[in-house]
Order: C-alpha cells, then sequence, then structure tokens
C-alpha cells in the first residue's frame, strides 16, 4: 500500500499542470506498480536474448561481418557442441556464433547466446581443439550472465521504460518520453564492459574453469586452453587493445588454471582428423 501511495503521488505530481483523467492517472498507477513490482525478479531468458541482440547490432557498427558461409558454419558446428555440453545448452534465442572482420584479437560474449569472434582471436588457433577452447570460455560468460549481470540497474531500467511508453503515450511529457530511451543506457553499459572495461578477474577465471570442463565433456583436450593462453603472452606487449585490455595478464589466468587441470586422455586419432578439418577452414 505504500508503494501504491508514492507512485500515486509522484504521478499525480508529473501531470499537475495538465488537464488529466483520473481514470488515466489510476489505470497508469496500476501499470507503474505492476511494472514495479516485475523489476523485482530476475531478468527473463527472453529478456537477455533481446538484450543480447541489441548488444550484438551495436558491436556490429564498428566490427563488420566477415561474410564466409562455409567458416561461420564451422564456428557455430564447434560452438553448439561445446554448449550443449555446458550448464545451459539451451537459450531462449539459440547459441548463435559470427565471425568478425578484424584482426583484432577479441572476441565477444552477448547476452542470450551471441558469440562474436574475429578473425584475428581465430587465426591465433593451431588446431580445432584451441578454436573450441575461446568459445568454451565465452560460452562460459554466457552461462554465468555475466553481460547481463553488468547492468546493475537492469531491472529498474525495465520498469522506467514502461513508465515513459505508459506516460509518454498519454501525456507527450518531454521528459517522460526521455525514459523510453533509457533501455539504451543498458545496452550502453554491456558494450562498455564487453569493449572498454572487461570482466571481473574473478569473472574471467571462473570462465576459464568452465571452458576446462565444457572442454572435457564434449571430447576436446582441455589442455587447448592453457596453449591458446600461452600463445597469448606473445602479443601481451605488442598489442595494447582488443582481449589484452578487457581481460587478466595470460600469464596470471595460466596461473589459476594450473592445479585445475587433470590429465585427460586424447584419442590421437581423432585429434588429427579435427586438426585437418580446422586447416581446410581456417586459412592463415
Amino acid at each position: 500500500m505504500k508503494k501504491f501511495i508514492i507512485v500515486l503521488v509522484l504521478l499525480f505530481c508529473l501531470c499537475s499542470c495538465q488537464n488529466v483523467d483520473i481514470n488515466k492517472v489510476l489505470d497508469m498507477t496500476f501499470t507503474t506498480i505492476q511494472a514495479t513490482e516485475k523489476a523485482a525478479r530476475p531478468i527473463s531468458d527472453e529478456e537477455e536474448y533481446y538484450v543480447g541482440r541489441a548488444v550484438a547490432a551495436r558491436l556490429l557498427q564498428s566490427y563488420p561481418l566477415y561474410e564466409n558461409l562455409e567458416l561461420t558454419r564451422y564456428i557455430n558446428l564447434i560452438g553448439k557442441t561445446i554448449a550443449l555440453h555446458s550448464e545451459k545448452p539451451f537459450t531462449y534465442g539459440g547459441y548463435h556464433f559470427a565471425v568478425l572482420n578484424s584482426n583484432e584479437i577479441n572476441a565477444f560474449a552477448c547476452p542470450g547466446g551471441i558469440i562474436l569472434i574475429t578473425e584475428g582471436m581465430i587465426k591465433l588457433a593451431q588446431n580445432e581443439d584451441e578454436l573450441a577452447a575461446i568459445l568454451a570460455h565465452e560460452i562460459a560468460h554466457i552461462n554465468h550472465r555475466d553481460g547481463i549481470n553488468s547492468i546493475k540497474q537492469a531491472r529498474w531500467t525495465e520498469a522506467l521504460t514502461i513508465i515513459g511508453t505508459k506516460a509518454a503515450r498519454q501525456f507527450g511529457s518531454e521528459e517522460l518520453v526521455r525514459l523510453v530511451n533509457i533501455f539504451e543506457g543498458s545496452v550502453d553499459d554491456i558494450v562498455k564492459t564487453l569493449v572498454v572495461n572487461g570482466y571481473s578477474r574473478t569473472q574471467e577465471y571462473s570462465a576459464d574453469e568452465a571452458a576446462l570442463l565444457y572442454l572435457s565433456k564434449a571430447g576436446y583436450d582441455p589442455h587447448a586452453l592453457m596453449n591458446v593462453l600461452e600463445r597469448l603472452k606473445q602479443y601481451t606487449t605488442a598489442y595494447g587493445t582488443g582481449i589484452f585490455k578487457t581481460h587478466p595478464q595470460p600469464d596470471d589466468r595460466i596461473n589459476n588454471l594450473k592445479d585445475k587441470l587433470t590429465s585427460v586422455s586424447v584419442d590421437l586419432n581423432l585429434f588429427k582428423k579435427r586438426t585437418q578439418r580446422f586447416r581446410s577452414f581456417v586459412k592463415n
């Protein structure tokens, strides 16, 4: 009841200078309370998917797609195989993998299941197991909802957007119309995390550890992740952008994984077949 009164007072204040039907005000008040109560729950998988689409669209403004259908299908085959062995084998809109036309060494896990990987990152890998390790790390970020959790005010943003849409339609207030666009701020938060700030050290370590498990379950060599990190060390001093700006130092990630790697038996014949397949799709 207290929440109802507070919202009602606020809405009456907003429309006090206009000739407004009291029934419309009450209708908006109940809508607002429903939105506020909705804001108290976690973001749903469906909502996360649509946020992720917006994030991917924003990233594609800076990184054009690499339009190679065969390579894209190959990346999706590996990625979806890994995802099937994760805690979240299916997402609301499914997992989708795309290649970016950039030599920058980077990859982006957009909320909901969209993963973008640059040509530069693909070429860093020397075999399919290493490419799978890179994708497994990004899939772990999606499973852990690291992207969506970077919006600390996401639920409130959703509520305010509903309020803004309702109020703008009824009152045309310039201030309320701006609320309709608040959602853009949520997308900006995630893009900034992916491109500029990066995830926390704890989140990155957790994604690495989960990637080891996914790789092992999917039949890949989990040591491939260590190989990728070792190779990244060679580029750390030469590059200051991309993954090097948003991730902990490779040495730190390697040290974190050392005591978590277990001895795994890898079928050498299958490994050779995977490597041959990798070389047929990835032209270094």
